[in-house]
This record gives C-alpha cells, structure tokens and sequence, in this order.
C-alpha cells in the first residue's frame, strides 16, 4: 500500500486530502501534530475555512481525530489533531 493509500477514496474531498498530508508531514510517529489553522492555511496556500472544511472532511470520514486544547486560564490554545491510519 502506498504511504497515502488510505486518502484515495472518493468520498475524500481534494481539499481534505491536502490538508491530511499536510498533518502527516508534521505529526509525530504517533500521528500526534498541533499546527494553527492559520499556519495550514498559510502553508498549502489555502484559506482559514477551506481549511477548517477539509478538517471537518477529515474528522468525518474518520481519518482524524480533532482534541480541543485550552491554557491554565480557560482560553483555547492550538487543536492536537490525531491522523488516524486504516
């Protein structure tokens, strides 16, 4: 299987595929990466919510799985976002 076979469904948008390689060149062996949205959209040259759409793609068709980080005081911090592999 190829390094990405797992994204080349059809039911994978071409942004989320994007997107999904983007998170696996930065993720840890774990498959553990926490970047901004602001730093994907940068990065691949999209915009915020393109990006914040392929990452609700991702999350759907269960390639992803998105956990919520918050400061000591309650404020948001940056997502940690966890590449699932099938």
């Amino acid at each position: 299987m190829s390094f990405f076979g797992n994204i080349y469904r059809e039911e994978v948008s071409s942004r989320a595929k994007t997107v999904y390689m983007y998170l696996k060149d930065r993720s840890n062996a774990e498959g553990e990466c926490w970047p901004a949205i602001k730093t994907i959209a940068r990065d691949t040259s999209m915009s915020v919510s393109t990006v914040k759409r392929a990452l609700a793609d991702l999350i759907r068709c269960g390639l992803l799985y998105k956990e919520y980080r918050y400061r000591q005081n309650g404020s948001k911090s940056s997502n940690r976002y966890f590449l699932k592999y099938k």
